[in-house]
């Protein structure tokens, strides 16, 4: 396994990984085994001759095998750059100079490395306090600048944008920073519950066979739904549905369009700005329930999504529920895709219902969508 870690001293820091390509150096170093060991073959083997021909021959195949050997160990050498640097320019683990003129201040004070002023912690061993980056900084770094380019414990700059623009390009966790938040006065707040503010019927009553109701979905629980995980929740509205029933939900969107994050706050719920990109920030088992409808479809290859719903099924607990709501699939080969992904996590499908609607968000076009309510298994 690889792994990351962010080393400052010089004034760099560096995000080290262990190669990837350690299987095809390997090769060739067989290869210029085999290769010498053939060399020694044959001079040994070849028909005796004179003894002051024999001590000829022996020189020339020995500096033969000398100038082979060399070649082939610059030719390994040369091999692991050019990967290293593949692997660099595929995963983006690069230097982040610190030492550049346009690198803020405040950047290379937050990567500094602290050391505990008592030396190690005997409970959790470190001696040393690390700050956290997303590697793909790096790629990003004159804009990672620009966000910490600030007057210290002066008034932030009103760059949110910014802030979200990194986190869409990778730049997650962002740094922390010494200024103040713009403040803005909030008036109207109403006390909870009537601070959710239900505008319409969803997740109450079904507009069609995909659509499942709230309390149908609770029953299939057993009564053992007290906290949830909603993924692109968008306003907020199934944690509303879900907080009048005395079940709290986390609310994980973004600030797409919309002020998200500050209208699910006004309605008394808990809203977590993270990229779907970002690992959950929550320890194993801890939710009764996750719900997720098309904010789960992270496009691209289904790698990406195999990871994702990974992530889903650790932070699940054993006989949770899995409410995947109105996902559209592209085409069937899509849903195909997602079906054997979800087959081969062993869950009980409680509910699965395949149907049709227009993607209005989308293509605006009719697409296959699916509806289903997954229980975990217990694993060993």
């Amino acid at each position: 396994m690889g792994s990351v870690s962010l080393k400052i001293g010089d004034g760099t820091a560096r995000f080290q990984r262990a190669t990837l390509c350690s299987s095809a150096v390997n090769i060739l170093m067989i290869f210029s085994v085999i290769t010498t060991n053939l060399f020694a073959l044959y001079a040994f083997t070849s028909p005796k001759q004179p003894h002051h021909l024999l001590h000829h021959h022996a020189h020339k195949n020995i500096s033969l095998i000398s100038e082979q050997v060399s070649l082939i160990l610059r030719e390994i050498d040369l091999s692991q750059k050019k990967l290293a640097q593949m692997e660099k320019e595929l995963l983006g683990y690069e230097s982040l100079d610190l030492s550049r003129p346009n690198i803020a201040t405040e950047l290379k004070l937050f990567l500094t490395r602290h050391q505990l002023p008592l030396g190690k912690d005997s409970r959790t061993g470190i001696t040393e306090m690390v700050p956290s980056v997303g590697h793909t900084c790096e790629k990003n770094s004159d804009l990672l600048s620009q966000f910490m380019s600030y007057k210290a414990f002066g008034p932030c700059p009103d760059d949110w944008s910014v802030a979200q623009k990194l986190i869409l390009r990778g730049c997650e966790p962002l740094p922390r920073r010494r200024c103040f938040a713009k403040t803005i006065p909030k008036s109207g707040l109403f006390p909870f519950p009537d601070s959710l503010w239900k505008p319409n019927v969803r997740f109450v009553r079904a507009k069609s066979k995909n659509d499942f109701v709230v309390d149908d979905v609770l029953a299939l629980g057993g009564g053992g739904v007290r906290i949830g995980l909603d993924i692109g929740g968008g306003s907020g509205s199934f944690a509303a549905r879900m907080a009048e029933r005395n079940v709290t939900v986390v609310t994980s969107t973004l600030n797409v369009d919309a002020p998200f994050s500050e209208f699910i706050a006004a309605r008394g719920l808990f809203p977590l700005y993270l990229s779907l990109d970002h690992r959950f920030p929550f320890f194993d088992n801890v939710f009764d329930l996750v719900h997720a409808s098309s904010g789960l479809d992270v496009g691209g290859k289904i790698e990406k999504l195999e990871f994702l719903m990974f992530d889903v099924d650790r932070v699940l607990r054993a006989g949770g529920l899995f409410w995947l709501d109105n996902f559209f699939c592209a085409n069937e080969a899509k849903k195909q895709a997602l079906t054997r992904l979800i087959e081969r996590f062993g869950y009980k499908k409680l509910k699965w219902v395949v149907g049709e609607k227009v993607d209005s968000v989308g293509s605006g076009k009719p697409e296959v969508v699916l509806s289903a309510v997954l229980q975990k298994p217990i694993r060993a």
